[in-house]
């Protein structure tokens, strides 16, 4: 048996090296670096992470039988000997890329190519590698053409098939293109739906605000959004059915949320339920210097879903999950900062500073972590 299965979405990355200020103007040649190609999207990022953090990982996603298709899967070789071998390999459909803009001291900005993820369906992740994990993680159905489409039908299948064969579920979002179908499918309509399924609901904060409440989303206001509007958004999530919510806010850290309902957890459960109830908590960003924000949320998930599998109470949760993410933005790609766990741990335990999170009145703080101990 496994401990996770990362399924979803998953593409080549390819980040060229900036050399310093680029203003991109048209007609403009602009001389870059070198390279960096890695693989991207949440089956690579999360499940290399988890393979890195030492937990025993098998991944399912979809190439093409091209040349990006095998780059692909001679890089998840290089990390470990056999994660390339839950990929499913379609021919002649063309594998997924990006062109990661990475800038720095500035968000990434992407270029993507859906390729065959877009045919990716509930049927690509079998029976048999459900019954054989602890732990499902499900990434971006937002940029998987098959997995919103008819109201999420495909996704809403594979959920349901997970949880009949007793695996933990969890599920992380992207911000799809604005412009494109994604951002026209009803997304609240489709977690009302899925999040029944869902153990562990993992957005980012402009996920969240986007799934959950599109009409007052505005990409271009420039403001963070408020903490009071995240804890109502995460309160809905977990109206809806999820059992714990666990929004990724930047450099303003982890929020993490959980109601009373821990019935069918999977095989994943902690072993003090009761610790993981009734939770409210606020994990600040280590501090470090930032080379890079490529995978970030994806480590940060890798980071949630280990301490999880361990048997970590939600502080320590919550702590590592920020620790591994930071040392992820410590590279310009999405995977080689993270260092195996008792790595981590030891860089923890030797005081890592923290940045304080802007997070208002209302929070004690205990052992790094922020609680809110009024009733919600």
């Amino acid at each position: 048996m496994f401990e996770a299965l990362v399924a979803g979405h998953i593409c080549l990355d390819i980040i060229p090296g900036f050399l310093g200020k680029v203003a991109f103007d048209p007609g403009r040649l602009i001389e870059v670096g070198e390279a960096t190609l890695s693989t991207g999207g949440a089956v690579s990022n999360t499940g290399q992470a988890l393979h890195k953090l030492g937990v025993t990982t098998s991944l399912c996603g979809k190439v093409g039988d091209d040349l990006f298709g095998q780059a692909i899967c001679q890089i998840l070789e290089k990390t470990g000997s056999g994660l390339s071998s839950g990929m499913k390999v379609s021919t002649g459909e063309a594998s997924s890329y990006t062109v990661v803009i990475s800038l720095s001291g500035e968000d990434r900005m992407f270029l993507h190519a859906p390729g065959c993820n877009d045919t990716f369906v509930a049927s690509d992740v079998s029976d048999e590698a459900l019954a054989n994990t602890k732990l499902i993680h499900f990434g971006y159905p937002t940029l998987m053409a098959q997995m919103f489409a008819n109201g999420g039908k495909e996704t809403l299948e594979m959920f349901r098939r997970a949880k009949r064969l007793e695996a933990t579920t969890s599920l992380d979002m992207s911000l799809p293109d604005l412009a494109g179908a994604a951002a026209k499918a009803n997304w609240e309509a489709i977690l009302t739906d899925v999040l029944p399924f869902t153990d562990l609901f993992l957005p980012s904060v402009e996920e969240l605000h986007f799934m959950l409440d599109r009409t007052s989303y505005d990409p271009g206001n420039g403001q963070p959004l408020a903490v009071d509007r995240i804890q109502e958004l995460s309160r809905k999530a977990l109206s809806l059915g999820a059992k714990v919510v666990c929004v990724k806010a930047g450099s303003n850290g982890l929020y993490l949320a959980s109601g009373s309902h821990f019935d069918g957890f999977g095989r994943a459960e902690p072993p003090e339920r009761r610790d993981w109830q009734n939770i409210e908590l606020w994990a600040p960003c280590f501090d470090i210097e930032v080379a890079g924000t490529t995978g970030a949320g994806d480590a940060t998930i890798a980071g949630l879903l280990m301490a999880i599998l361990r048997g970590m109470t939600p502080a320590e949760a919550a702590r590592a999950a920020t620790a591994v993410g930071a040392t992820c933005c410590e590279r310009p790609d999405a995977v080689t900062g993270v260092q195996p766990w008792p790595t981590t741990s030891q860089r923890m335990q030797s005081g890592w500073a923290t940045r304080k999170p802007e997070i208002g009145s209302g929070w004690a703080e205990i052992d790094g972590i922020y609680a809110r101990m009024a009733p919600r």
